[in-house]
């Protein structure tokens, strides 16, 4: 039994067609991230997944359909979405009462005082959540999806709004979660996120799949995209046989683009053969974003 199935779902907006015809599935225990630029049909599908959108197709969550056994669905499942919605009267303690009375879970305080402490809301326990900042909201809803302690755990830009120090606190919180077994899907445009985190990545874009690995298999695609080698030169001085090579120039930093690692060696000998003195080397590999970017023009 897979964590989450989709199969052959579609999603329209009258004319528009957000999902066609998408299928893949998470296995138990995967960080998988979902990445595509807005508009791409990630919300549409995690929607979807929430049984908010009606849609074609099947969605199944730990086994039970989010259409036909939509309770036993919603309970394995902790939805971040992107939007912030609370009752403005509600402390932030009360939000998390009303929100695990939902799921029938009640004595629970040790779980919420833990999940509190961890997204840094201790302070404002006892507070209105109308008085939170942004950030403080958005580390509310990572709680309020946690109340129930859901095997899948779906991540719609969960940092959005929060500063880098709670953003890396929050990012061990997840990866705690994640080695105690819980699966989760995440979406972010923090494509570094995605590159420390996650172990298997799907691509969407205009509501199709344009690639579906493992992390490591779409790094190893990266062999047709260029490197980049940046060296430092002690004066600003270079070699003019290789100014063909130079795609950038910061003060005394020239980049220069490899065709394959094999090059390096003959830059180094000219640069020697010109009496230029080297400060700093260093090679920059294509990123899962440059990755992302050569799929998106493919």
């Amino acid at each position: 039994m897979y964590a989450l199935e989709i199969n052959n779902v579609s999603k329209s907006y009258g004319t528009f067609n957000a999902l066609n015809d998408i299928s893949f599935n998470v296995e138990k225990g995967d960080f998988f991230g979902l990445l595509g630029v807005n508009g791409a049909g990630k919300t549409s599908l995690i929607s979807s997944i929430a049984g908010i959108n009606s849609f074609n197709g099947t969605i199944k969550v730990m086994g039970h359909d989010v259409i036909n056994d939509v309770v036993k669905a919603k309970y394995n499942l902790g939805v971040v979405p992107q939007e912030l919605a609370f009752d403005p009267f509600l402390t932030v303690y009360q939000t998390l009462k009303f929100q695990s009375g939902l799921y029938g879970i009640t004595n629970n305080k040790d779980w919420i005082d833990e999940v509190v402490e961890r997204v840094y809301l201790k302070d404002k326990i006892n507070s209105n959540t109308r008085s939170l900042s942004g950030g403080m909201k958005r580390r509310l809803m990572v709680a309020q999806a946690l109340v129930h302690k859901p095997p899948l755990i779906i991540l719609d830009e969960p940092t959005a709004g929060v500063d880098v120090e709670i953003r890396k606190s929050l990012w061990e919180f997840i990866t705690e979660l994640h080695n105690k077994g819980h699966t989760i899907l995440l979406t972010t445009h923090y494509l570094e996120e995605v590159e420390k985190l996650c172990n298997k990545i799907i691509m969407i874009d205009k509501g199709n799949i344009i690639a579906k690995s493992t992390k490591a298999e779409l790094i190893s695609q990266s062999s047709t995209l260029p490197t980049t080698v940046q060296i430092e030169t002690s004066n600003g001085e270079f070699s003019p046989e290789l100014e063909g090579r130079v795609i950038l120039r910061e003060g005394n930093v020239f980049t220069l683009k490899l065709d394959n690692s094999d090059q390096l060696l003959p830059i180094l000998n000219l640069l020697k053969l010109a009496d230029v003195k080297i400060n700093d080397i260093k090679i920059n590999h294509p990123s899962l974003e440059d990755i992302f970017i050569n799929y998106l023009h493919r």
